[in-house]
């Protein structure tokens, strides 16, 4: 079964579900190509609006720490051989925008996250990359990228302080906290919190109401927002790049990798 699903609705409603339960819907190189490949095919296919969640427990917890951030390892820095890529998948490239958050932030489907359950890490860029949250009482949500030695992708840095003001950003991002569902409603993360059975049905409605609008309009609302509202993201993506690049090889990240994975407390030491 693949580690991605999509179903579309007769009400043009499409779904996107992270599946791999297992490892909390952590995304692999793979996911993040198939996850960009039906962001940019959803117009095609007919997609009015598309909801994204993740399989049970979880929503995503962001890279595959082995695959994609190297197990802590010197010298395995991250290097995305099929061009999909994640926070830190281009690093051994030119510096740009990952091709998944660039599919994400620049299409004119409305994207609805349904998130319902822990969405850290990329998981909550991913969330912030949608234009509505709806949000399980199980959610949670983490920018946990400090942690490992590293700065956030994109969204952190230019869709986060506009949702919860800079200073929750700044806290957000500089301590790695991972806060509930009801707080992040409380901050502005997210639209509406919701009893978990209730969650996809709701974001689903929710699409459902927004794909039965002209989609014409809709569409050119949404690109008008983001010229309003968004930084240039192609800019953005390359100073995170350029900065992963450099962040990668730092010691203070492999140990923050190694620490995770030994489920101890990191010592990081500035190098």
């Amino acid at each position: 079964m693949s580690d991605v699903l999509f179903e579309l609705g007769d009400d043009h409603v499409g779904v996107v579900t992270l599946h791999r339960p297992d490892a909390r819907n952590a995304l692999t190189w793979g996911m993040y190509a198939e996850l960009e490949r039906l962001v940019r095919e959803a117009p095609a296919a007919g997609v009015r609006c598309l909801v994204i969640t993740g399989a049970d427990p979880a929503f995503c917890s962001g890279d595959d720490v082995r695959q994609v951030m190297g197990g802590g390892e010197e010298g395995r820095a991250p290097l995305s051989s099929d061009g999909g890529g994640g926070s830190g998948g281009e690093t051994a490239r030119t510096p740009r925008l990952t091709p998944a958050a660039d599919a994400l932030l620049h299409t004119d489907v409305p994207v609805v996250a349904a998130v319902n359950g822990a969405a850290v890490g990329w998981g909550m860029e991913l969330a912030m990359m949608a234009d509505l949250r709806v949000a399980s009482e199980r959610a949670k949500f983490g920018e946990l990228f400090v942690l490992r030695g590293l700065v956030s992708d994109v969204a952190g840095l230019g869709r986060l302080a506009q949702l919860v003001g800079r200073e929750h950003a700044a806290e957000l991002l500089f301590t790695g906290e991972v806060i509930d569902a009801a707080r992040a409603h409380e901050i502005g993360l997210v639209g509406r919190v919701v009893p978990h059975d209730d969650l996809l049905p709701t974001a689903r409605a929710l699409a459902a109401r927004i794909a039965a609008n002209p989609p014409l309009a809709v569409q050119k609302l949404k690109a008008g927002l983001r010229s309003a509202l968004d930084p240039d993201w192609h800019d953005l993506g390359r100073w995170v790049s350029s900065t992963l690049g450099e962040l990668f090889r730092t010691a203070d990240h492999r140990e923050g990798v190694r620490a995770f994975l030994e489920k101890r407390p990191p010592r990081f030491e500035g190098r």
